[in-house]
């Protein structure tokens, strides 16, 4: 009897959600679930999630009072939107959700360590174990370092945005408990640089995520292996046996309706085995080196972090028009 590759994949990775619609959740019942600001910005528009928005609005407002600007409330209403929204998947997915810290806040420990206790804290008080958080991050060496700091302190964290081997290397050496290759970004730039596609293994994000795996399991890293940003199924199909998979509702709707035999690409035995060189990532200078060596990396992390952060400026824009429409209708209905 065949089975579909959704529920062959189940066998051999953790499936991971990579949306910020819950709906999606309830039907695809994934372990974890992640976001990131642009999924949730995307589902924020939709009708079916206003009360969250409107919820947080109307509790910032009443904090706040009167004589707090619609830009302080939306600023106040944007800070605990993530916990807010984390807070409904996880009644729905038995696992972990990662919330992201701030993308504009990625060249600065201090303040990632600050927003990453504050994002613990908000979770805690709403009766959510620490456990069940993954706090993510973006890998830079700035990032690492906040990592460091947060996993002593039993804050795990999910460093993402990692194009190169030696971004997940210095996160796994930090204590990360989870990082995120990409996969499809990957391939995107290559398609751009080269103009031709690629398919199956010879896909430069298959290969990057493989990359990291094989390392990992090669030295021993207990940091899981979470492959991300996929495209296509073929991608998905490559990467068999990673430790977590987070994927699109888009691309698991295509795995579940394929009949076709699954075996897993990655096997952590095998890696053991395998002629790796080992990685060198001891300092900020090194690791900047590294950066300015890898053109794709440099490129697709600089693209990563703008792309987040615009995603929260359009969030905030999002929140103050909303609570204008809310508070109008307050008025008028008075």
């Amino acid at each position: 009897m065949s089975h579909n590759l959704l529920e062959q994949l189940r066998k051999y990775s953790v499936i991971v959600v990579d949306t910020g619609d819950i709906e999606a959740m309830e039907r695809f019942k994934p372990r974890d679930a992640t976001t990131n600001p642009s999924h949730i910005t995307n589902a924020a528009k939709m009708p079916k999630y206003q009360p969250i928005l409107d919820g947080e609005l109307i509790n910032a407002r009443k904090e706040l009072g009167a004589g707090a600007s619609d830009l302080e409330v939306a600023n106040l209403a944007f800070r605990r939107l993530g916990i807010a929204w984390g807070k409904n998947i996880l009644n729905v997915v038995p696992g972990r959700v990662s919330t992201e810290v701030d993308a504009r806040l990625s060249y600065d420990t201090e303040a990632t360590i600050a927003q990453a206790r504050s994002i613990i804290a908000q979770y805690e008080a709403e009766g959510i174990s620490r456990e069940r958080i993954l706090v993510k991050i973006a890998a830079t060496w700035e990032g690492t370092r906040a990592a460091r700091v947060l996993e002593k302190e039993g804050i795990h964290c999910n460093l993402t945005l990692i194009f190169a081997t030696f971004q997940a290397v210095a996160a796994a050496e930090a204590g990360a408990t989870l990082v995120s290759p990409f996969c499809g970004r990957v391939l995107d730039w290559y398609k751009k640089e080269t103009g031709r596609d690629y398919f199956g293994a010879e896909d430069p994000g298959v290969i990057h995520v493989t990359a990291v795996y094989n390392y990992f399991k090669k030295y021993g890293f207990k940091t899981e292996v979470m492959g991300a940003s996929f495209w296509n199924v073929g991608q998905v199909r490559e990467l068999a046996g990673a430790d977590l998979l987070t994927i699109a509702p888009k691309v698991l709707a295509e795995l579940e309706v394929i009949e076709e035999e699954l075996a897993p690409k990655l096997n952590a035995e095998a890696a053991k085995a395998m002629p790796i060189e080992k990685i060198a990532v001891d300092s900020k200078e090194t690791f900047e080196r590294l950066l300015a060596a890898n053109r794709m990396a440099t490129d697709k992390l600089k693209e990563g972090i703008e792309g987040f952060s615009a995603a929260l400026v359009e969030l905030e824009t999002l929140l103050v028009k909303r609570l204008a429409e809310l508070e109008s209708r307050a008025v008028t209905t008075a």
